[in-house]
């Protein structure tokens, strides 16, 4: 027989399987029990959280010969026929080939045969937010009404595509990313299972890498196994595989960047790009590392926010004892928006030196954390200085900055009817777009630039950052509810100055009476 991948080999295949799903768990066990089943479900959460493979269970849970407790036997016929995939009482459709009206209406042919065996035919539609309008409103009434042999099941990852007429009709569970201490035991199971050697601390990393899926996690242990077949699985073998870099690296550059020792830093970079790491996911993992670190300068429960071990955990409460809590977020929004840009660039190691540099020398930009920063370091610096040391030197601020005049972007001759509907349904839009994003567009500031195009402005890189990602879904949100294709986009304010002193207030000048002043003919 040829290979099969660790995430097949080890699917789950009973309720006790299911690792970090206890609320779905318990859920359906109850419901199979007392034979309370509901007629559609709707499986939502991050891909490889156990979604499909807890619609198989329940489908055989459903039609089980002798269950046990709510769970499958696994050994009567029903349940070996769909765990083999040979059962005609569980379909499985693919929403992203099989997404249109033709579909649905094929579907719903075969819902009016009762099952061959068992109690129930069970329908699992994965992906189904990439069902077409159509397949959606041909879906409806079947789904509201189906006979009563039949379990409707939809998974999707992205659950605010999907109608609401759709939602209404359903049992919505949420699928929970797994936590990197559950899915290091179920690795930590199964190599042993595989009479694989493995250290705990590369499985850790391996779980942590998953980044709360559990088949990521078996697929990276898969490949990290084929690459060391036969040898003991280290932390370092996994971050030659992984491409990733040793979290003693990050400390060095923090460090380094406190010291504003800026030949340190680059020559750490150097060994990063020798090493052949990947430099998107190192910036990456620095951020998240820089996230630990604040989490810990923020007072939180660490225990609860930081996945990893108490040795660990120590080392991070060391490293933010070095340094203030500004100096950290600092940090994380210069790196935040190196990870952003290096998308698009051609030269990441350059772009990476760019913003190490700027770790160590605060005075390079203009944003108040920076000038704060520099503050805080000059009141140090006077502080070391002997108690009858003379300071020769005076350095006074510009006045002229204080007294530079707010600039005011004006009105185009006439404001576009496409972006008065979108300020009129502002509210609308906010409230309907998915959290945290409202949180973000609150901090927006809509500006006409003619044309049709709206564009929002944001005064600080988190909003601007976030937003960004998101702007294709906020032009989506706004044509659905206008029935039309709008321009807009999202842009940073480089004025220097808040975007509600710069920019008209299109809400008061939008919704002001508008006087049209009678010629005499």
């Amino acid at each position: 027989m040829s290979y099969v991948a660790l995430y097949r080999k080890f699917r789950p295949q009973t309720f006790e399987d299911v690792k970090g799903q206890d609320h779905i768990v318990k859920t359906f066990k109850n419901q199979i029990n007392t034979g309370r089943l509901g007629h559609a479900y709707l499986f939502c959460g991050t891909r490889g959280t156990g979604k499909t493979s807890v619609a198989k269970i329940v489908a055989k849970a459903v039609n089980c010969e002798n269950p046990k407790d709510g769970s499958p036997c696994g050994e009567c016929a029903v349940c070996k026929a769909i765990a083999a995939g040979s059962s005609m009482n569980v379909i499985e459709i693919d929403a992203a080939s099989n997404n249109g009206v033709d579909n649905i209406r094929e579907l719903k042919e075969e819902v009016a045969y009762p099952p061959t065996e068992g109690k129930y035919k069970v329908y699992i539609i994965d992906e189904v937010h990439m069902l077409s309008t159509g397949a959606f409103n041909a879906l409806l009434k079947t789904l509201e009404e189906p006979p009563e042999y039949v379990i409707f099941i939809l998974a999707t990852t992205e659950v605010h595509k999907i109608p609401i007429t759709i939602l209404s009709r359903c049992q919505r569970y949420d699928f929970k990313r797994i936590t990197s201490e559950v899915i290091k035991d179920r690795l930590i199971e199964l190599t042993q299972k595989e009479n694989v050697d493995a250290e705990e601390r590369a499985l850790a990393y391996i779980a942590k890498a998953a980044d709360g899926s559990m088949r990521d996690a078996l697929s990276l242990l898969d490949q990290c196994i084929a690459f060391y077949l036969g040898d003991t699985l280290t932390y370092d073998h996994v971050l030659e595989v992984l491409g990733a870099v040793d979290t003693e690296v990050f400390r060095n550059i923090f460090k380094g960047a406190l010291k504003s020792d800026a030949g340190m830093l680059l020559r750490e970079i150097t060994k990063v790009v020798e090493a052949g790491r990947d430099l998107s996911q190192f910036v990456s993992e620095f951020v998240w590392y820089l996230r630990n670190l604040m989490i810990v300068k923020s007072g939180a429960d660490v225990d609860e926010l930081l996945e990893m071990s108490d040795e660990n955990i120590a080392k991070v409460k060391e490293d933010a004892a070095e340094t203030d809590l500004d100096v950290i977020i600092r940090f994380i929004r210069i790196f935040s928006e190196l990870e952003n840009n290096l998308r698009y660039s051609t030269n990441k190691r350059i772009d990476i030196e760019v913003a190490l540099i700027k770790l160590c020398k605060p005075q390079m930009e203009q944003n108040k954390d920076d000038v704060a920063e520099r503050v805080s370091r000059l009141e140090k610096e006077v502080e070391e200085l002997p108690k009858n040391a003379v300071v020769t030197q005076v350095y006074a601020a510009p006045q002229e900055a204080a007294q530079k005049p707010v600039p005011k972007v004006a009105l185009p001759k006439a404001l576009s009817e496409d972006v008065k509907k979108i300020i009129a349904n502002w509210k609308s839009i906010k409230r309907n777009f998915p959290a945290p994003g409202s949180t973000y567009l609150e901090k927006g500031v809509p500006v006409d630039e003619g044309k049709g195009t709206l564009a929002i402005y944001f005064d600080d890189e988190m909003s601007y950052g976030f937003m960004q990602k998101r702007e294709a879904d906020l032009k989506e949100l706004v044509e659905k509810m206008l029935e039309k294709q709008v321009d807009i986009r999202i842009k940073k304010n480089d004025t220097g100055h808040p975007g509600k002193d710069v920019f008209p207030n299109l809400f008061e000048i939008i919704n002001m009476p508008i006087e049209i002043e009678k010629t005499e003919e």
